[in-house]
């Protein structure tokens, strides 16, 4: 009887909050100037509107409508109503469209770095006296071989290229022509530049005596009387004439140059085309394979430190940290009171000075109080307020307030885990118990969304964290020890990160021991799906789990994007270490998130022993 008068509580809540329209507002730009005649359509509805010459609209809706964003040349943007939902702010970005069953495999430049670096591995790059060259990306045709594609049966080179390369012209053979060890004809030996000058274009063509030295042809015999012959390139030294004392076995690619593109740095002697050769005992190359994932995530530029977000704080909180006594911070706080008293940052700002700065609870307390009316009808506003009390490890406090939000939002899983997550920290683990259960009994009668990959493995970990490490507080008696607990398959530790706003766009940077970073992006222009998926299931929090195959410093770093409303978000991050075992433990942080698209320092961990705030 308990459980149906509650499910029709809930319902009649949520039917309340659904049924409740409002006016949205805000405007539509492309990342830089405003876009006027963006269509605006709220999909449930039909309504529509388009953006003004200074990209602003408005539009009717309620919670969960999805109003779309639609221009010419733009990718759209839908954005799922909530219940604070009052003003959306658009960035909208260019479309590109996809192609179907094209795999992307690398950018179509790449640098002699990029090139010199998948020598190894990408059998179409050559390397000659000039630089790399991938045949799949370079200017023109390029007739290539690689060491899978050579047959190493003839005896000199020009058996190789008669054999390999039909069309190309080739007079003599390896018994007749002449090579170095003769000391008949002039090789000349040249090899790239000599103090930036270059030695090729100064050399004329090589003269031919097609009767005597064995010749190769790329472009054909149009003169009789002064033919332009291939020159050789092997391991970036220049041959006039073959180099039929090569060993064939020892031919890794060749290449064949004839367009003006790829030969022109060649200068006059390369008129005829260029044969260019790479052998097994060249030039050395580095036989590790290079990790490219990591390679090109190398961490270069650093982020802003504390200090450095500390010198961009609002005015009044700078003013308070340069105040050298207790009451003299509070009448700075009485002097821009006056001013900011509406602005709920003000308050969580202030409050989080004096009980952190200068522990004085009973004045942070009072701030609270006296305006806990900014707060009290705001979810948002109440999930940073519960950040605040949980890094401060008030878990009474942040109960109340997530009880609040619950209360609000009955249909948001994230309520659901961050309730359960409030009772255990109040070491009540039978209720916590209770409220995970809870969730799942609503979610099998359907009255909250299903979802299976994005928030369950999140939510179903801490409910299963639960049970493994206080089944006897949950089950008392015989029946602990027949409760089935799945075994967790991660030891080490665990990163979840909560936001309080769902339309908060961030980057989160994991940098590891070696200098590489990883970067996901809860942004609409990378990750819209995610997005929506988490607004439409009522979740707001992503995990990362780190194990000791990489001992040393972590750092974890952010960049903010920005959440349609021109406010800040709040940030929280919970830090397990060696989770699931006996010596479990955590740390919060709360971060504010104000600063635009500039990365900051988060926190590091060091050895996954320790958080260390940054």
């Amino acid at each position: 009887m308990k459980k149906a008068l509650l499910l029709l509580a809930l319902m009649g809540t949520m039917g309340y909050a659904q049924d409740l329209s409002k006016t949205i507002s805000g405007t539509v730009n492309d990342g830089r100037t405003a876009l006027s005649n963006v269509m605006v359509t709220v999909e449930n509805t039909g309504e529509e509107t388009s953006t003004d010459a200074n990209g602003r609209y408005m539009v009717s809706a309620k919670p969960g409508d999805v109003i779309r964003y639609g221009y010419q040349g733009m990718k759209p943007v839908r954005i799922l109503v909530e219940d604070v939902t009052r003003y959306l702010n658009i960035s909208l970005a260019p479309d590109v469209q996809e192609l179907e069953e094209v795999v992307i495999i690398g950018s179509k430049r790449k640098s002699q770095k990029d090139m010199e670096l998948e020598y190894r591995v990408n059998s179409n790059i050559i390397r000659t006296a000039y630089g790399y060259i991938d045949a799949d990306r370079a200017p023109g045709n390029i007739r290539f071989r690689s060491e899978k594609e050579i047959n190493a049966v003839g005896i000199c080179i020009l058996d190789v290229l008669k054999n390999e390369f039909p069309g190309v012209i080739v007079n003599g053979d390896c018994l007749g022509a002449q090579g170095p060890s003769l000391g008949i004809s002039t090789i000349s030996r040249i090899s790239g530049r000599d103090q930036n000058i270059d030695i090729t274009s100064q050399l004329p063509p090589p003269a031919v005596d097609i009767d005597r030295d064995g010749v190769v042809f790329i472009r054909g015999t149009h003169s009789v009387n002064n033919p332009r012959a291939a020159i050789f390139d092997v391991d970036g030294v220049i041959f006039t004439t073959p180099p039929i004392w090569l060993d064939v076995k020892n031919i890794k690619r060749i290449a064949v140059l004839n367009n003006f593109a790829t030969v022109t740095q060649y200068g006059n002697i390369g008129t005829g085309g260029v044969i260019v050769v790479n052998t097994y005992t060249g030039t050395a190359v580095s036989n590790k394979i290079t990790d490219f994932a990591k390679l090109r995530n190398n961490y270069a530029t650093p982020a802003l430190s504390k200090e450095q977000i500390q010198a961009n704080w609002p005015t009044y909180l700078q003013e308070l940290y340069k105040s050298t006594s207790g009451e003299d911070a509070k009448l700075t706080f009485d002097e821009y009171y006056l001013k900011y008293r509406r602005s709920p940052h003000f308050i969580l700002d202030t409050y989080g000075y004096f009980y952190n700065q200068r522990g004085d609870v009973a004045y942070a307390d009072e701030i609270i109080e006296k305006n806990f009316s900014l707060f009290e009808d705001n979810p948002v506003l109440l999930k940073a307020l519960a950040y605040n009390y949980e890094s401060q490890n008030r878990s009474a406090k942040a109960n109340e307030i997530y009880k609040a939000v619950y209360t609000l939002r009955p249909q948001y899983g994230q309520s659901y885990m961050d309730l359960a997550n409030s009772y255990r920290d109040m070491r009540n683990y039978k209720q916590a118990a209770a409220i995970y259960n809870r969730y799942t009994y609503m979610k099998d009668k359907e009255i909250l969304r299903k979802d299976s990959t994005a928030f369950d493995p999140i939510i179903n970990r801490e409910y299963n964290n639960l049970l493994s490490l206080y089944k006897d507080d949950v089950v008392k008696g015989e029946g602990a020890d027949d409760l089935f607990i799945e075994e967790e398959d991660f030891e080490g530790t665990r990163m979840v990160f909560e936001w309080n706003d769902g339309d908060a766009e961030f980057d989160l940077q994991f940098v590891n021991p070696g200098n590489q970073h990883f970067t996901w992006k809860h942004t609409l222009a990378s990750n819209d799906e995610l997005l929506m998926t988490e607004k439409e299931n009522g979740f707001s929090s992503s995990e990362y789990l780190l194990d000791g195959s990489l001992p040393g410093t972590w750092k974890v770093n952010a960049k903010y994007h920005g959440n349609m409303s021109l406010s800040p978000t709040y940030l929280k991050a919970t830090i397990y270490y060696n989770y699931g075992g006996i010596s479990q433990r955590k740390e919060v942080k709360v971060f504010k998130l104000h600063m635009q698209d500039i990365n900051q320092e988060l926190f590091t961990i060091a050895n996954g022993s320790s958080v260390a705030s940054r």
